[in-house]
């Protein structure tokens, strides 16, 4: 196997839960585009709900693959579903999840786009040979959809004429001129998904199938309700990738987790139901969160997003339980796979402390998003504190029942005399949380699911545990 070859096999295998090209024509594009043997682009689909606007690492995982895409001269396209999130994946939910407003949508999606940066080749984001992005509410969204504010005018580019915008006429103009295919890919022509689109799909895809998920059948048993929205978010996401098709040409390979292969095989169906070629699948198995069980998430709280300080990314690293490290590895660095074989045997054998595994884990990690020196900071700083006994071993424990300030604790605690000289310290640099300095004056303590080291100066210590 040449190197083009195994990089291939790489990118098709490596923390990968199941690959969807049964007749092999997406592997054999990839491996003549990697060649430099295939001119046109290969599109790979990636879809986001932005109910939320920070990238953790659960994130990464998918997003550090699509770099290995791009990197063999694919095309990223992010399909951000703002339209689609206001129904909510249903996804990994045993109830129905709230709908989220489409303004908080909007500024959660150019905070994502933002920070895609950090990992992705985006440009200057704008659409290239290797980036673009676009909602899916630009195919979905009518002109009957638009709320125009009233007393505006524009020229209908007509008559030189002025029209109001809440009319049909004037309506019709701003939903062109906000269509991201005319603006932002420069396209002539706008595909849209009518009702008479949506029902013509329908009368190809059974109730049955779409009972086959899961939690829909976990919900069917505990006689909980199932909304006709859910049931339908699949077949959005299939019509995405039908348009998306069409927008962009082609959509080779759609990537998500594993939790996605239900909605990305829709995708497959409704695009042979239209008679285009049907997208590949591949499906990246999840990243669990700090506490080693729950998917990675934010609202659980068992998340580390890219954007936090190094020392709290390496912090939170060595918090996790034995039995991530090894995934860990795999999904979140680009240790070797040969390399990350013999660390596991080697804590399985007792050769290897778990313990030094994870430093090294924590380091591999921060160089990815903070650099190397960073890296090697964070590290010097944990052993410093934890290794070489900074800490008092007879550090006390202090039990919190509920959410507390900062400023509180540090008063309660005797380690401020009042709330005034507690933000003095801090201004000063002189409290630390789980060795991280502290820049937040209004920083409140809550249940992480595990202990926290609250330092102030360099002798008041404190566990706080909930």
């Amino acid at each position: 196997m040449n190197d083009i070859e195994k990089r291939v096999e790489d990118v098709l295998t490596r923390g990968v839960g199941e690959f969807i090209d049964p007749d092999g024509a997406f592997r054999e594009k990839l491996l003549k585009k990697a060649r430099g043997e295939y001119d046109k682009p290969i599109i790979i689909k990636y879809g986001i709900d932005p109910t939320r606007p920070d990238i953790h690492l659960g994130h990464a995982v998918c997003f550090r693959k699509l770099r290995e895409f791009q990197d063999l001269g694919c095309k990223v396209v992010f399909l951000v579903g703002d339209y689609t999130a206001m129904i909510g994946d249903p996804t990994g939910k045993s109830k129905a999840r709230p709908m989220v407003e489409f303004d908080r949508i909007r500024e959660n999606t150019k905070s994502f786009i933002d920070q895609l940066g950090a990992i992705l080749n985006v440009g200057d984001k704008s659409d290239s040979d290797f980036f673009s992005w676009i909602t899916n509410s630009d195919w979905y969204f009518t002109v009957t959809d638009l709320i125009v504010s009233d007393g505006v005018n524009v020229f209908s580019g007509k008559d030189d004429k002025q029209i109001d915008r809440n009319s049909i006429e004037g309506k019709a103009e701003v939903w062109k001129e906000s269509r991201m295919q005319i603006n932002y890919l420069k396209k002539k022509k706008i595909e849209s998904v009518s009702f008479s689109n949506l029902l013509y799909t329908l009368r190809h895809i059974s109730h049955a199938q779409l009972l086959e998920r899961d939690m829909f059948q976990e919900r069917k048993k505990k006689n909980e309700p199932l909304f006709m929205n859910e049931m339908l978010y699949p077949v959005f996401q299939g019509i995405d990738s039908l348009v998306l098709g069409k927008v962009y040409g082609s959509c080779g390979l759609q990537l998500g987790g594993t939790d996605q292969t239900f909605n990305m095989l829709m995708g497959r169906n409704v695009m042979e139901i239209d008679k285009q070629n049907p997208q590949s699948t591949l499906s990246i198995r999840i990243l669990e969160g700090t506490d080693g069980k729950e998917k990675m998430s934010k609202s659980l709280g068992n998340y580390i997003s890219i954007a936090e300080e190094p020392g709290s990314i390496f912090g939170k690293v060595m918090s996790l339980p034995d039995s991530s490290i090894v995934n860990y590895f795999e999904l979140c660095t680009d240790a070797s796979l040969r390399e990350i074989d013999s660390i596991k045997k080697g804590i399985e054998s007792g050769d290897m402390n778990p313990r030094d595994a994870k430093l090294r884990l924590g380091q591999e990690i921060v160089k990815i998003y903070h650099g190397e020196e960073a890296s090697r900071e964070a590290r010097e700083r944990f052993v410093l504190m934890f290794s070489k006994r900074e800490i008092p071993s007879d550090i006390r424990e202090v039990k919190l029942t509920g959410e507390m300030s900062l400023l509180d604790f540090l008063v309660r605690e005797g380690f401020a005399t009042s709330r005034g000289d507690a933000r003095r310290k801090i201004e000063q640099g002189g409290v630390e949380v789980d060795g991280v300095k502290v820049l937040d004056r209004d920083l409140t303590l809550t249940d992480t699911g595990k202990s926290t080291i609250v330092r102030c100066g360099k002798k008041d210590f404190a566990r706080v545990v909930f």
